[in-house]
């Protein structure tokens, strides 16, 4: 006789429901990924392939990614700068194996003429055989976990694995698409050793890093240090204590993903409930006050280096002619905050300065509970005249905190 079913309690029902909700998400966030990383490869490979092949290449020489650039965003086309083309060209070039994975609806995306010779010459055995044992370096590093998760068919033996080379590089293609963002491999991309960066790809998908834990593990050297040490495997335990998880809630968040899918980065980058609600109120506050202030944007995505930032507000000073940068923290002061801010006000120094402008000025506020703290960031203005202008142009360190703090006391009303 089949077990009775048991009833189905209040607790259950919640259970059920999160259980539900959780696999759905995480099926989706896989889906939006894998959509996105896919569309990245097929443009970096139609862009190699035109450059191998195409009968009107000539035209264009070194210009090619800038007038493609072009052409692409009049079509609407997101994240298609000449560094990002540039990119997907290199994602493609590093991982010729995701061929492996397109469907036959996919594959129309090739350029027409070039699909059977790219099918022809990038079948599995060819990409798996790039640099025949490599597989033996990669397990040289990794943990025996890795280890076992490199060699097909897993094997419990970290000894056999080593003695045991085998030409797979990393993981295969589906794991890639499924387990890693687009933004770790932008970071991956960095590392021109392919044993390095299969390693960090087995340990990242172990480990379930984020992407600043991806960022942060390279920094660290922990690829160097796993070859030197003579105890990988409480190395491998050490470096995922403490480690920052991805978490499905934060991959919309993603700056690639946001843009794939057509949404606004305010809709996705406020870090708190709060710190929106006063962003709303700080951004009316100064436009109200009349001293020139022109709105400009909000959460203004600025690329530095391969880190994607963003500038949670961005005004236009008419009176001042210089840009105002604003950034607001719901948490105490710490010098971290205004060492982000003044590198923001420095890039924008550097980048988005015309002629007749002068150097922008950053706005730091910070909240803990009832109290607020104002900070400038000048970064290197060493114009007293400037300075002694923007301390009458701009709102007082004291205004600004009075009116923070009135917005505190009052949500903290609305809950009570």
């Amino acid at each position: 006789m089949a077990p009775a079913t048991p009833p189905l309690s209040f607790d259950r029902l919640v259970a059920a429901i999160g259980q539900a909700n959780a696999e759905l998400s995480a099926q989706a966030s896989r889906a939006v990924n894998s959509s996105l990383t896919l569309r990245n490869w097929l443009i970096g490979l139609n862009i190699e392939e035109y450059e191998r092949h195409g009968i009107d290449r000539q035209d264009y020489g070194d210009k090619l990614l800038d007038r493609l650039s072009e052409s692409l965003k009049q079509r609407g086309v997101s994240r298609c700068d000449r560094r990002e083309l540039y990119r997907y060209r290199q994602f493609y070039l590093a991982y010729p194996q995701i061929v492996e994975t397109l469907s036959p609806q996919l594959a129309k995306a090739l350029l027409p003429e070039r699909q059977a010779q790219i099918r022809e010459s990038l079948t599995p055995e060819l990409a798996r055989a790039l640099r025949p044992g490599l597989g033996a370096e990669i397990r040289e590093t990794a943990s025996p976990e890795l280890g076992g998760q490199v060699r097909p068919g897993g094997t419990e033996s970290h000894a056999n694995i080593v003695e045991t080379p085998t030409p797979q590089l990393g993981v295969d293609a589906a794991e890639i698409l499924t387990k890693l963002s687009f933004s770790h491999i932008a970071e991956l991309l960095q590392c021109d050793d392919p044993t390095k960066r299969a390693f960090y790809e087995l340990e990242c998908i172990r480990g379930n890093w984020s992407v600043r834990e991806l960022r942060r593990q390279i920094a660290s050297l922990y690829y160097e240090r796993s070859g030197l040490s003579k105890d990988k495997a409480t190395l491998a335990a050490l470096a995922q204590q403490g480690v920052e998880r991805a978490e499905i809630a934060l991959n919309i968040r993603d700056p690639y993903v946001f843009e794939f899918l057509g949404l606004k980065p305010e809709e996705v980058m406020s870090e708190s409930r709060l710190e929106d609600q006063l962003l709303d109120k700080l951004q009316h506050f100064l436009l109200e006050l009349g001293h020139g202030f022109c709105f400009e944007a909000r959460q203004r995505r600025i690329l530095i280096g391969d880190s994607h930032n963003f500038v949670d507000l961005v005004f236009y000073h008419r009176i001042l002619k210089c840009h105002v940068l604003v950034e607001l923290k719901a948490a105490a002061f710490n010098h971290e905050n205004i060492g982000q801010l003044n590198t923001y006000v420095s890039w924008y120094r550097k980048n988005m300065m015309t002629e007749g402008d002068n150097p922008p000025v950053g706005i730091l506020l910070c909240t803990q509970k009832d109290h607020a703290l104002v900070e400038y960031a000048l970064a290197g203005i060493d114009s007293g005249l400037f300075v002694s202008k923007y301390l009458l142009e701009l709102p007082k360190k004291e205004e600004m905190q009075r009116f923070i703090e009135a917005q505190l006391a009052a949500r903290a009303s609305e809950d009570k």
